[in-house]
């Protein structure tokens, strides 16, 4: 089972952590920072596995891969396969680098939601779901149709209720102050709207 997902910056700022195991806040940042000392210390050259070195997490082992300027640290069991979790790592990588076409530090950034829903999509509750790339983007992609559909019918609706708010307005102007505050009206609505008479 996976334990903990950590990205972290090679200044120690973490980019984004998930937690699959109950742990408090001062913990998880304690956790963090201890993660962060011991894989930036190790060379490129060391292998990219380390053994019981979690106090909190009872047999643990992490698992990382660094990427430019991120750390991918996936904290496991022992019993899960060290070379299993390096590729999901790649698929994750890749699935990132696919979304946002050539990931780096500031879409993770800016953009923490969708890569929340590209993790979600590929790790549940600690457990792999999916290590197809063409399964995860597929998702992915019907996600930002659904959230593109979504913003656009709001977009129509705001723009309706607009329309109805500028055309109360004129009525309003026209019942108060009569004929000769027609071109008033028209222009304090600042619309290119069409006014029959």
């Amino acid at each position: 089972m996976i334990k903990a997902i950590i990205i972290v910056n090679n200044h120690g700022k973490p980019r984004l952590t998930k937690f699959y195991t109950d742990v408090d806040e001062d913990q998880q940042q304690s956790i963090v920072r201890r993660i962060f000392q011991q894989v930036a210390q190790r060379p490129d050259s060391f292998c990219n596995y380390l053994e019981g070195s979690i106090p909190e997490f009872e047999s643990c082992k992490l698992i990382y891969r660094h990427y430019a300027t991120l750390y991918f640290v996936f904290c496991v069991d022992t019993q899960e396969s060290d070379l299993g979790i390096l590729d999901l790592i790649q698929v994750f990588v890749e699935a990132l680098d696919k979304c946002f076409e050539n990931v780096c530090e500031l879409d993770l950034i800016f953009h923490s939601d969708k890569v929340m829903y590209v993790l979600d999509e590929i790790i549940m509750a600690g457990m792999v779901l999916e290590t197809n790339i063409i399964h995860i983007l597929q998702a992915v992609n019907d996600q930002n149709k659904l959230h593109a559909k979504s913003v656009k019918s709001v977009d129509v609706e705001s723009g309706q209720f607009e329309e109805k708010a500028r055309r109360t307005l004129i009525a309003g102007l026209w019942a108060a102050r009569g004929r000769e505050w027609r071109e008033e009206a028209v222009a304090a609505c600042a619309s290119p709207l069409r006014v029959s008479w």
